[in-house]
């Protein structure tokens, strides 16, 4: 399997590549270092030959000057003497007047000087050495051979540097792929199964202490969750039934806070069945539900939601096609849509909800006061908050859940706010939200 990204982009081996481009590009830099450093080498030791034979012509003409008064004649055949600076050779002399000082020049036709002062009168010695030159007529061959020699020790290198970069890079290709197959709900133990106890074996092994540590807190929170959430059901029940008996021998005022107190336990038994949800729920990666039809999953809510129906004194209202279908299980549908059901009629303003449905997404309307009196925000760390209006009766809590709920079947929870009506929008995390004017 080829690792991938968490934006599932395809994995590329750059550490390999970057590993090849350094090895081979500093294999072709020495080559060439080495090589301009030859070409030096070889240029300064013909030159020095030359320099080390006119200087040794010179010593010997000066000493013949000294013991005869006059200069003989060169002992090789290259050197000539030309008296005080004078009829020196047509390519030579302008170029010798122009720089008197110096000591080498290049003629035409392939000719190259050397050139050094005998006598206190400008005598010159003269040495054309262009018959004696051993380096500059191979001078293109000379490149070639060493061009030649940088090609092959790159190309060496860059064999040389694939298996060195492969060999590096595996481990961590290793790991990386062991990573990618792993998902919140299997983080892996093995991350550092079959790895040398080096720096990528260090870090396996630290990921999989963590994922350790991760798996016991998750296990903890969930248990705690669990816990909690069957703890409370219990006064949430007696809470219930005690408010129906009341309900027989309560006055109107105390049947209007009775009233209250029963939606405040239903919403607040919709919150726990969510967080029991949140606990037990697998990630959002598990398998799909397949395709069920909607309507009959929200016929049933409709039914289970009558006793709150009842007593609010709201009607609901269905358009969804009767072939319409979600991959939702029934106990999903009961947990999403019934929140936001039961927070509709919380915060009804008109004795009617609507429930509409088609292809892409999924509304639950009622007439509130603007603004709604529960909208979901986002605090600074990215994370879904409530934000409780006047009216607010607690729900925020609620719809942040049934958002996080949402969200493990990869679908969004939004609320819209237009005309006097609010809207509670579930849609396909993957799909756009379309322009719709009523909302």
């Amino acid at each position: 399997m080829t690792p991938q990204s968490p934006d599932g982009s395809a994995y590329r081996p750059r550490l390999q590549r970057r590993l090849l481009l350094a090895f081979s590009g500093f294999t072709l830099l020495v080559a060439a270092t080495l090589g301009a450093l030859a070409l030096v080498f070889v240029y300064v030791v013909e030159d020095a030959f030359f320099v080390a034979a006119l200087q040794s012509e010179v010593e010997r003409q000066q000493a013949h000057h000294a013991a005869k008064g006059d200069f003989a004649v060169p002992a090789l055949p290259y050197m000539r003497l030309y008296p005080r600076g004078l009829d020196l050779p047509a390519d030579l002399a302008p170029q010798h007047a122009a720089q008197p000082r110096r000591q080498e020049f290049e003629g035409t036709d392939g000719r190259h000087y050397h050139l050094r002062r005998v006598g206190a009168d400008g005598t010159l010695l003269v040495a054309e050495v262009s018959g004696q030159l051993v380096v500059r007529p191979m001078r293109n061959e000379l490149l070639r051979w060493l061009l030649a020699a940088a090609g092959g020790l790159t190309l060496l290198a860059l064999l040389l540097g694939g298996w060195l970069a492969r060999w590096i890079s595996r481990p961590l290709a290793t790991l990386a792929g062991r990573v990618a197959r792993s998902g919140p709900a299997a983080l892996p133990d093995d991350l550092a199964r079959g790895l040398v106890h080096d720096e990528v074996g260090a870090l396996a092994r630290h990921l999989d202490h963590l994922h350790a540590r991760t798996r016991e807190l998750i296990a903890r929170e969930q248990a705690f969750t669990a816990d909690v959430s069957h703890e409370l059901r219990t006064p949430l029940a007696v809470l219930g039934v005690a408010a129906d008996r009341l309900q027989a021998t309560a006055t109107d005022e105390q049947k209007a806070l009775l009233r209250s107190i029963q939606s405040s336990a239903w919403q607040l038994q919709q919150t726990i069945d969510l967080t029991l949800a949140l606990a037990r729920n697998a990630s959002a990666g598990a398998a799909a539900e397949p395709e069920q039809l909607l309507r009959p999953m929200l016929e049933a809510l409709v039914l289970a939601h009558a006793p709150l129906l009842d007593r609010e004194g709201v009607d609901i209202d269905f358009d969804v096609p009767a072939t319409l279908t979600r991959p939702w299980s029934p106990a999903l549908t009961h947990l999403l849509v019934g929140n936001l059901l039961a927070n509709a009629i919380a915060h009804a303003q008109a004795p009617r909800v609507v429930i509409e449905a088609d292809a892409s997404e999924l509304r639950v309307r009622n007439p509130s006061l603007p603004p709604p009196a529960v909208l979901l925000g986002t605090d600074a760390a990215g994370r879904a908050r409530g934000v409780r209006g006047a009216a607010s009766t607690g729900q925020g809590l609620g719809l942040s859940i049934v958002r996080r709920l949402a969200q493990r079947h990869d679908l969004t929870l939004e609320l819209r706010h237009h005309d006097g009506q609010t809207s509670a929008i579930l849609r396909n995390a993957t799909a756009a939200a379309p322009v719709d004017p009523r909302h």
